[in-house]
Parts: C-alpha cells; sequence; structure tokens
C-alpha cells in the first residue's frame, strides 16, 4: 500500500494535478517530520482528499466511508484497491456506535504514529461556507495524546464543485497552520464540555486561516433543511402547475 501511495503521488496523478492546477502550500513548515498528529480540515469538495495529500510531505491516512471498499465486479474491486492504496481507512459512518469504532481506528492509526486526516464538518460544505465542528476530532486528540493542526484547503469548490466528477480549471491552495497543544486536558477524553471546548479552538483555527464564514450549525443539519426547502419548492410548483390547468381546483387544498 506505500507503494501504491507513492505511486499515486509522485507518478500517477501528482504530476499531472501540479501542472494542471498549479496547486500552492503554506505553512508546510507546520508538519513535523515524524510523530503523530491530527490533520484538521474544512471539506469543500471531493478533491481535498487529492490535494491535500500532494501538498503534505508525509503519508496521511484519511478515515473514508465504508461503502467506497465494499464495491462489487471491476470497478468497485478497483475503486476499493485505489482507495486504500491512497491511505484510506473504511470506517462505517452511519452513527450511533460505529462513531465509536471510527474514533477507536483513527486512535489505532495515530497509535503506529502515522498523520490522521480528518474533516471535523463531518461532511462537505454545501454553501461555501465553514459548519460547527464535530467532537471526534477532540476526542481522538485527546485519547492518543497528539497535537491537531488545521488546515485550510482554499479553491476546491471551485475546482470540483460538490456532484461535479470532471473538474473546472482554476487554483487550489492549501493553508496550513501552527500545532495545536491539548495537553492541558490530558484525562477529560469524557468530558462533553471540554470535547466541545478542544472542537471550537480547531475550528477558530481553521477559520482563520481560511476566511469562510462560519455556521454554528452542523453541516448536515443545512443539507438536510435545504433538502426540505428544494422538495417543498418542487411541490409547490408542482401544485401551481395544476392549478394553472385546472383553475376550478380548491385554492385552500394546495396550502
Amino acid at each position: 500500500m506505500n507503494v501504491l501511495y507513492g505511486l499515486l503521488k509522485h507518478v500517477v496523478a501528482g504530476p499531472a494535478l501540479r501542472v494542471g492546477f498549479r496547486p500552492t502550500v503554506v505553512g508546510v513548515e507546520n508538519i513535523p517530520a515524524e510523530g503523530a498528529a491530527i490533520l484538521a480540515s474544512n471539506h469543500l469538495s471531493f478533491s481535498d482528499s487529492v490535494f491535500l495529500p500532494l501538498m503534505v510531505p508525509r503519508r496521511i491516512t484519511f478515515l473514508a466511508k465504508s461503502e467506497y471498499f465494499t464495491g462489487t465486479g471491476i470497478k468497485g474491486r478497483l475503486t476499493a484497491s485505489i482507495f486504500r492504496g491512497a491511505g484510506q481507512v473504511p470506517v462505517d459512518r452511519s452513527g450511533g456506535r460505529s462513531a465509536d469504532d471510527a474514533i477507536r481506528t483513527g486512535v489505532e492509526v495515530l497509535g503506529q504514529g502515522e498523520m490522521l486526516g480528518i474533516y471535523p464538518e463531518g461532511t462537505r460544505s454545501p454553501d461555501g461556507r465553514l459548519y460547527r465542528g464535530r467532537v471526534g476530532v477532540a476526542r481522538m486528540a485527546l485519547e492518543a495524546k497528539v497535537p491537531v493542526i488545521p488546515i485550510a484547503m482554499i479553491g476546491t469548490d471551485k475546482v470540483q464543485p460538490p456532484g461535479q466528477v470532471r473538474p473546472n480549471r482554476g487554483r487550489v491552495s492549501v493553508q496550513i497552520g501552527a500545532p495545536l497543544d491539548f495537553s492541558r486536558y490530558e484525562g477529560m477524553e469524557s468530558d462533553r464540555l471540554v470535547l466541545r471546548a478542544v472542537t471550537d479552538e480547531i475550528m477558530y483555527a481553521i477559520l482563520a486561516l481560511s476566511t469562510q464564514e462560519y455556521v454554528d450549525v452542523y453541516a448536515s443539519t443545512q443539507k438536510s433543511r435545504l433538502a426540505k426547502q428544494a422538495r417543498e419548492s418542487a411541490e409547490a410548483g408542482s401544485l401551481d402547475d395544476q392549478a394553472s390547468i385546472d383553475p376550478d381546483d380548491d385554492p385552500v387544498g394546495t396550502d
């Protein structure tokens, strides 16, 4: 897997991405030469997980949803092989107990001295703003006793907007902040207030690097709201169409 990771980064994808998008990185000196650390990044696009490993000198292990590893047929097996080769570890992200399993997996990765990539928002931003972080990143940092390095991806949402497969031309920048030390909270990884404070500090550091607008709700909540609004708009449009076709319909029934 280390060989495949190197091939993807230095031979297959890396050179093409550097030529096509001319990505830049600021603060690479904040990446430790060795030892475990968490890279906590904002999440604008699927391509975040492509450009971030390209611009960081050390290998990054990401926690990826298990569906990427369970596909069938040639395409499914190829996708699983690429994700494993790119440093992805499968986790069940359906919630509940699976969240604890994902955190345990992350702590195990960190226990091996590796760098773990995390998107604290939990999902891609639906509109380019920075959303409230989930406390899993704080639990991993405190349980594994490792620093957290804030990362801001800039421009990836323009290069590859959510839902778009073929990328656009554009520039990508990776901003890497100074490591955050949370050793003052050692032994307090079960305190919910501490976990929220640590997570908010991480999100504030990301915000300072990205200059995004901050929204104090979860990105998944905002996505649900937008989906509901879209459904209601579609239903209202359908009812309006029906009303224009049949003017005798009861207008009260369209409410």
